[in-house]
């Protein structure tokens, strides 16, 4: 029965499913213009149940631009010429939703739509495959991912046979939407501009090899983030660059606990969702740290970006295409593909604000000490950071770098407080540690000009105020 229905699918794909789509398509009013509008798929539980028995799949595709931002049409009208409003020269985003056991409509698509739009003057298809994703067998929704990609690379390929570009498609993928992406990808051998997977979903993929999910192979540029990795996402890295925030696993502000009902299953997992609606709908740069591992990160042992792009950390969410700019002019050794971490804030958007502090000692006094520091403001207020630092500091050191995360972002930086600590028993009150530099300098926004402070004397347990200067020479 199966094999018969699945026969029956490829069938209506390959022969007017087209056709038979816009036939199906829920519609309302808009009372404004007297338009038609589309309206994603209305399925429930019932749906659920009833797929049990009579499976179906169908695809909606829903096309946005600025010009009907409140009104969903038809990307397809009569025979497959397109809309009136998708823009041939413009960048076309595509937003593909993951698994549906209840069949209800994501929350998060209205702010998507709005804020992508806002934002981009761009073609937005929102791709409707509810009737495919709700179902209470998960597995079953795990196969139609491979049908769908294959529904809409027919999709695209009307798209570019009107003159579209691949290299102008970039398709966001939402847990299983993610794989659905990848499929796609695959079927135009690598060649789209761009696919994001936003928790690709692990069951039934964790593990499996990359013909199986998706792959960074499956685009230019391909760009992952990772926040419910122990649940229903996927640990491993699938991308040009992987982001990990609060380490990929559980995220700040979730539920922990089961008493809590949907929402401690769905939070962590919808998490990239909105990191990467929060790094689109502020100006906020969620910037990352190319690390090895989360442990090494929190350990101090990653904390600076290098110079891949203008020395320019990756940045989480839309602006991770400027590390896409930054591996066509990769350094020789260079790895193409990148693990970057973060932690954020408990709150959307859950922004963070990162520095680097660089100490360059007169001479090599720094025997195993910690130093620790905070900012004063313009506004006479301190601000305290989390600071990482290394756990086994190393004797005779006469360089030290210091990653600095703060909740708040710290302008006009009146005053450093700064404190070193010997690691030895013994305390010397009359111990002096004298500084040849110090820079501070902002890693979410490294376009700010770094603060200096040169030749300097820091006393051992004790609290030394520093008064910042302009750095004489050009900080690189």
């Amino acid at each position: 029965m199966r094999i018969y229905i699945f026969l029956c699918l490829m069938c209506w794909i390959r022969f007017g499913y087209l056709h038979f789509l816009r036939k199906t398509t829920t519609v309302h009013k808009d009372p404004e213009n007297n338009k038609t509008c589309l309206e994603f798929s209305k399925l429930n539980a019932m749906n659920s149940i009833k797929d049990l028995f009579f499976p179906k799949l169908r695809l909606n595709l829903m096309m946005y631009s600025r010009d009907n931002l409140n009104c969903a049409e038809p990307l397809f009208v009569s025979n497959n010429s397109v809309n009136e409003h998708f823009n041939l020269s413009k960048k076309t985003v595509w937003i593909i939703h993951g698994y549906r056991p209840l069949g209800s409509t994501p929350k998060w698509l209205s702010k998507f739509i709005k804020v992508v739009l806002k934002q981009e003057d761009v073609n937005l298809i929102v791709v409707d495959w509810n009737q495919g994703a709700t179902t209470l067998i998960y597995t079953r929704a795990v196969k139609n991912t491979r049908i769908v990609a294959e529904m809409l690379s027919q999709c695209i390929q009307i798209l570019l046979n009107h003159g579209a570009s691949l290299d102008n498609f970039h398709l966001i993928g939402m847990s299983l939407g993610a794989h659905v992406s990848g499929f796609v990808g695959k079927l135009f051998h690598g060649k789209l501009g761009r696919i994001t997977g936003l928790d690709p979903a692990g069951p039934k993929f964790s593990g499996k090899p990359s013909d199986s999910r998706l792959d960074y192979t499956d685009a230019k540029f391909v760009d992952v983030i990772h926040t419910d990795s122990k649940g229903l996402g996927i640990l491993e890295p699938l991308g040009h660059i992987d982001f990990y925030p609060n380490g990929g696993k559980q995220q700040p502000g979730c539920p922990t606990n089961i008493f809590s009902g949907m929402n401690y299953l769905k939070c962590d997992h919808q998490r990239a969702v909105y990191l990467f609606l929060g790094a689109f709908e502020t100006n906020c740069n969620f910037v990352s740290i190319p690390c090895g591992s989360y442990k090494d990160y929190q350990n101090g042992l990653c904390v600076d970006c290098g110079n891949l792009y203008k020395d320019s950390c990756p940045r989480l969410g839309n602006q991770a295409k400027l590390w896409k700019e930054g591996l066509k002019k990769k350094m020789e050794g260079w790895p193409l593909r990148t693990t970057a971490f973060l932690d954020t804030s408990s709150e959307y958007p859950f922004c963070t604000y990162y520095f680097t502090l660089s100490l360059v000692a007169s001479n090599k006094t720094m025997r195993d000490g910690s130093i620790s520091f905070l900012l004063l403001n313009s506004f006479k207020r301190f601000e305290f950071p989390r600071l990482y630092v290394k756990s086994q500091p190393s004797d005779n050191i006469q360089e030290v770098k210091i990653l600095a995360q703060f909740i708040s972002d710290v302008v006009d930086i009146s005053c450093i407080y700064m404190t070193y600590l010997q690691s030895s028993d013994s305390y010397c009150s009359t111990c002096q540690h004298r500084f040849q530099s110090l820079v501070l300098k902002s890693l979410t926004y490294p376009e700010r000009p770094p603060l200096c402070k040169y030749n300097f004397v820091l006393k051992e347990r004790t609290m030394t105020e520093l008064r910042p200067d302009a750095c004489k020479t050009p900080m690189v």
